[in-house]
């Protein structure tokens, strides 16, 4: 039987952040989930070396059809091909990209699990209730709590709305781009990409439309 793909949702721009992504992945594959980090399997673990920099030639000259390639393949993951969706709260502030992705996953019917073990939050010790509101559960602040938390959510039903076209458009690029990496070399390390290789993928991919 096949296992149940958990997409992990958080900030992942430093090695701290991605040092407590990668602890929640390993505590949900330790109890025999299949899980997706954007920053170990999307376009991130790609792109993000650049994200700093100024983005010389090629680069420059794709930044935007890479963002929307970011997006296309993260929400294609997160909505099509995973169960369920894990946020991560931590920070000073909850991560952007993460309250969008929960967001998706509330619109889209995913079971949706909030964690948290961070103590820091902006209003009086709680966060944003126009966050915490999207998960029924409460935010699990333990890590060893996460598998069972998760079952739990995937053991009740949800209700999906409708997707809009625009959505499903970026979830069917998202879905070529993903078909487009799988073809990649293996030997083509995620590290060594070069921009000309990067803009390939985003062009195949638009190409198959």
């Amino acid at each position: 039987m096949e296992k149940n793909r958990i997409y992990c949702s958080g900030p992942l721009f430093c090695a701290e952040e991605v040092g407590g992504m990668s602890a929640i992945a390993k505590v949900l594959e330790d109890s025999g989930f299949q899980t997706f980090l954007p920053h170990r399997d999307g376009l991130e673990a790609y792109i993000m070396r650049f994200g700093n920099s100024s983005f010389p030639s090629t680069i420059s000259g794709i930044r935007t059809r890479a963002d929307y390639a970011i997006f296309s393949l993260d929400a294609y993951e997160l909505i099509e091909r995973c169960n369920a969706v894990v946020c991560n709260l931590n920070g000073r502030v909850p991560d952007e990209g993460m309250i969008v992705e929960a967001a998706l996953a509330y619109a889209a019917g995913k079971p949706l699990v909030l964690f948290k073990d961070d103590a820091r939050a902006p209003f009086g010790g709680y966060d944003n209730s126009m966050l915490t509101s999207l998960a029924r559960g409460k935010i699990v602040r333990k890590l060893k709590e996460l598998p069972s938390a998760l079952k739990n959510e995937m053991s009740q039903k949800t209700d999906a709305a409708p997707l809009s076209g625009d959505l499903k458009k970026a979830i069917s690029y998202g879905k070529r781009i993903s078909s487009a990496i799988e073809r990649l070399p293996e030997n083509i390390g995620k590290k060594q990409w070069s921009e000309e290789v990067i803009s390939q993928v985003i062009d195949e991919a638009l190409k198959s439309e």
